[in-house]
């Protein structure tokens, strides 16, 4: 599985967004700060995520963006998906033309790997990692240190 910066980066900066929400709107200059994410690239971000109805904007003094529905109703995998990564540990992205234009025979082990991966991280709510963090005291952000690849 690859998950670029574009699909850690999209989970962190949402869970910024869930642990502030007591505070109102959150500008991404206020993420980008906390979380040492570039603000460009936040902003590339936040367009997919307001695009797949996981964020809205709000406009005028104070403005910034809010989640668009409540912490326990998204899911690390929907968050993943809005900012176009793929969950696939497949090396043909699911195509089946893994061995030289025919399918591997391990083709099916990998696309069902892909298949628990995504139930797994659909499991995952924002609220479940709040949760976590209040359990374990581990900040929420060092939950999701799945490797980075680039």
């Amino acid at each position: 599985m690859r998950l670029t910066t574009k699909g850690r980066y999209a989970v962190t900066a949402m869970l910024d967004l869930a642990l502030n929400q007591s505070e109102g709107p959150t500008s991404l200059a206020d993420i980008s700060t906390r979380q040492n994410i570039s603000l460009s690239y936040l902003e590339q971000l936040f367009a997919k995520l307001r695009k797949a109805g996981l964020v809205n904007s709000v406009r005028g003094p104070g403005g910034g963006y809010r989640l668009a529905d409540e912490t326990d109703c998204i899911n690390v995998a929907s968050i993943i998906s809005a900012v176009d990564e793929n969950i696939d540990v497949t090396n043909c992205q699911g195509r089946g033309d893994c061995n030289g234009g025919t399918q591997c025979i391990t083709h099916n082990l990998w696309v069902d790997l892909s298949l628990q991966i995504h139930s797994f991280l659909e499991g995952i709510s924002l609220q479940w990692l709040i949760d976590r963090n209040k359990e374990t005291g581990e900040s929420p952000i060092e939950l999701l240190s799945i490797e980075e690849t680039a």
